[in-house]
């Protein structure tokens, strides 16, 4: 496992945590704001002492994605054109869209 370090309500090794536990939950996101690892914006909204900021556009070739099964890291493009970690192959979880409004601006 990597040093990297993931904050909130984790409930495993894969970065799953309270809010989102399902097999496909296993990504981290570096929030812009902080630059710390999260597993999802209600961990960071529960736990940090800030508003979440959005990723953004010109920002998403930053390694902001954390592959909670080889604990690689990802671009925010990359992670976007893909539902599995290109290192290790683990599936994402392709719902993840429908919260990525949360943490990247200029979808």
């Amino acid at each position: 496992m990597s040093e990297v370090r993931v904050y909130g309500k984790i409930v495993d090794d894969h970065t799953r945590c309270v809010h989102y536990a399902t097999e496909l939950d296993i990504i981290a996101i570096r929030f812009a704001c902080c630059d710390r690892y999260y597993p999802c914006h209600l961990c960071h909204s529960e736990t940090a002492d800030h508003p979440a900021q959005q990723w953004p556009r010109e920002q998403w070739d930053r390694p902001a994605i954390l592959c909670g099964n080889c604990w690689s890291e990802l671009t925010i493009s990359a992670y976007k054109a893909t539902d599995e970690c290109p290192e290790c192959a683990a599936q994402f979880n392709p719902r993840c869209a429908a919260h990525s409004d949360l943490y990247f601006a200029g979808q």
